[in-house]
């Protein structure tokens, strides 16, 4: 008998266990949710360093400036919310964090679609943060760039953002380059189009370049980890090829995408024909994430198609139809 298939740890699972660990390492690390305790793994720390963990209740507000005060007392908080529900203490990160410049860690849970429908998707968080100076945003491709993220955000001295889904965390297919301020990793060289993906897009990104390259189309596919500070010289080394595809599991308005695009034109760059890819500009309804993601075509032949189709390549006959 085969060895029996490896378990593939929740993102949630991944952060809680490493913040764990960090912070045995580090008494002033500290974690603080608001009444999420058991949905952003904080209550493992919980657990296990009872003093330096706080669950405030039912008040981001409060968390978000409790953040805060706890960073100008020497500490180093790790606040862990669903992305959705910081958009509660948007005034408390204005004031609080980004004009103090405090040193916080924003660790945003549910980053994504979600199964808990319109209330819980996390479609907006790269927005509403980017818009305001002092913010660092990050997202983790697989279970070991979170992790490497994690100690590399717990270093940072200002105010910086990861964002990850619920849902499985897979490990990276090899060794991973370090982690450095606002450095994408281009995984793949291509020369017919540019596929920029940020977190949860970066797999799928793989997976339909594959799709492609049976179609005859090399793609360059760029893991970029963060979408503030954007690489600008990787992404002018994208916006060579014919076509840049942008993704993001977040809404296009003011995403990733957007500030790929604004980069390219802030350095006077040639911003080459451009397909935006996100989740669509509605509110998006209760279901399977799975099921979610397949429906608004966030899988590989599904994005090989619209991807082909704006390079003008013809169609895959089905295969009922061929010979």
């Amino acid at each position: 008998m085969g060895a029996p298939p490896r378990k593939v740890p929740p993102y949630t699972d991944v952060f809680a266990e490493h913040l764990v660990r960090r912070a045995q390492d580090e008494a002033r690390i500290v974690g603080v949710t608001a009444a999420m305790a058991d949905g952003t793994g904080l209550q493992k720390l919980k657990d296990a360093l009872p003093g330096q963990c706080f669950d405030v209740g039912i008040c981001e507000q409060h968390a978000v400036a409790f953040a805060g005060g706890l960073a100008k007392g020497g500490r180093i908080p790790v606040v862990a919310i669903y992305s959705t529900f910081l958009q509660r203490g948007y005034d408390q990160l204005f004031q609080e964090l980004l004009i103090q410049n405090a040193r916080v860690v924003l660790a945003l849970d549910r980053a994504g679609l979600v199964d808990d429908g319109a209330t819980h998707h996390g479609l907006f968080d790269i927005a509403y943060l980017r818009a305001m100076p002092n913010t660092v945003l990050m997202a983790p491709a697989n279970a070991d760039e979170l992790t490497a993220m994690l100690d590399f955000a717990l270093r940072h001295p200002g105010p910086i953002a990861l964002r990850y889904p619920r849902d499985a965390a897979p490990a990276a297919p090899g060794p991973i380059e370090p982690i450095e301020l606002g450095r994408a990793v281009t995984l793949r060289e291509g020369r017919d189009v540019s596929l920029v993906a940020y977190g949860t897009m970066v797999e799928l990104a793989l997976a339909a370049a594959d799709r492609l390259a049976e179609r005859g189309v090399e793609a360059m596919v760029v893991n970029a980890r963060f979408a503030k500070p954007i690489d600008k010289a990787t992404m002018a080394a994208a916006a060579q090829t014919p076509l840049l595809v942008t993704l993001e599991e977040h809404t296009v308005h003011g995403g990733f995408g957007a500030a790929v695009l604004e980069a390219l034109a802030e350095q006077g760059q040639r911003v080459p024909p451009s397909l935006l890819i996100g989740v669509p500009d509605r509110f998006i309804e209760h279901g399977a994430r799975a099921k979610l993601l397949e429906r608004i075509g966030f899988t590989p032949a599904a994005l090989a198609d619209r991807i082909a189709a704006a390079l003008g390549v013809p169609a895959v006959e089905p295969r009922a139809l061929r010979r």
